[in-house]
């Protein structure tokens, strides 16, 4: 179940803003970070079992959306270019399937395995395995599809999978809101977990924006709308497709106003409609009185896809915004090369 607008308005003022709640929940703060010491004495004493092939984990540290799944579609696509047999795994947060773990096929519901699992299937092309216990996910993989290197969508607290590699993906524009742990603040970690990252990726940071810590080397990632693709046909058409018009934009991601920046960028007249994170889709949501676009992310847009063909009004004018993702290039080969290092030993 979704929370109302008015308790994730509060969340947001709390954790990224000055709101007096924050010093309150201060105690509770406290006996998150006691858990988490708990948790990472355990790993000490009985760390993972390596999996004989990499795996490689893109998280974050904060609550949210930060840029994860965009990134894990582009180095999917960038190693499947070099001839290797990628292999994703996703906790499939709110799937509804019999038994995990759950290979996601062509059939798969959005609603029912999840819509970031959904997606990157979709974009990839990769075999995507959803498990609560990613351990399980990958080990599928293995045994099924033969991959020779895994990445995992999120992950990063989960200290039962191993892995060979870790980025770590930062909002460049909310970074670690008021810098407290949960549920004070967004922080699922604190801070200086970075410094155990082997790289950190700064998602919409500008060329001289800060670094996401003072002595962490942060690498620049951008996210950009590249294309239009019309819900029920197909169709596509360019970014400039909707330059100087006004625009529904719709989004249910954990940043919504990234996408609403993007969409401005592009010289778009955005009327903006912020849904929570993975809301599920009616399509009375979408069904506005102006007869104005309505255009929405492409991880929306798996969601709206089960009845993108009912004939329903609201979906007539509906948009996907197609995103693009670059990594400064020095840092992509960089990345890349390592990468490829661990898969030949």
């Amino acid at each position: 179940m979704n929370p109302p607008a008015a308790v994730r308005g509060l969340a947001g003022r709390v954790w990224y803003g000055e709101h007096w709640l924050g010093v309150l929940l201060l105690p509770l703060s406290a006996v998150y970070r006691a858990g988490l010491g708990v948790r990472r004495l355990a790993r000490r004493l009985r760390p993972a079992k390596p999996l004989g092939i990499p795996v490689i984990v893109v998280g974050n540290l904060t609550v949210g959306g930060t840029g994860k799944t965009p990134l894990v579609i582009h180095l999917a696509g960038l190693l499947q270019s070099r001839g290797h047999r990628v292999g994703i795994v996703s906790r499939g947060y709110r799937a509804r399937v019999a038994r995990f773990p759950h290979s996601v096929g062509e059939d798969d519901d959005a609603s029912a395995v999840g819509d970031e699992p959904k997606l990157i299937a979709q974009e990839t092309g990769c075999p995507v395995v959803i498990a609560p216990r990613r351990r399980e996910a990958a080990l599928h993989l293995m045994e099924n599809f033969g991959v020779d290197l895994v990445l995992s969508d999120d992950g990063l607290q989960h200290s039962a999978l191993p892995r060979a590699l870790e980025i770590i993906v930062v909002d460049g524009d909310r970074k670690f809101g008021n810098g407290r742990l949960l549920p004070a603040g967004p922080l699922r970690e604190p801070v200086s977990r970075l410094d155990g990252a082997d790289y950190v990726v700064v998602n919409n940071a500008s060329p001289a924006g800060t670094p996401a810590k003072a002595g962490v080397r942060s690498n620049r990632m951008t996210v950009h709308p590249c294309a239009f693709r019309h819900l029920p046909s197909g169709r596509r058409e360019p970014a400039d497709y909707f330059n100087g018009q006004p625009i529904h934009a719709c989004a249910g991601i954990g940043n919504p106003q990234r996408f609403f920046n993007a969409l401005i960028s592009l010289g778009i007249e955005v009327r903006p409609h912020e849904f929570p994170d993975h809301h599920t889709y009616h399509p009375g949501d979408l069904l506005f009185d102006d007869g104005l676009a309505v255009v929405m992310t492409a991880k929306d847009g798996v969601k709206c896809a089960a009845f993108a063909h009912s004939g329903a009004e609201a979906l007539q004018n509906v948009w996907i915004a197609e995103a693009e993702t670059r990594l400064d290039a020095d840092f992509e080969k960089e990345l890349l090369n390592r990468i490829e290092a661990l898969i030949h030993g």
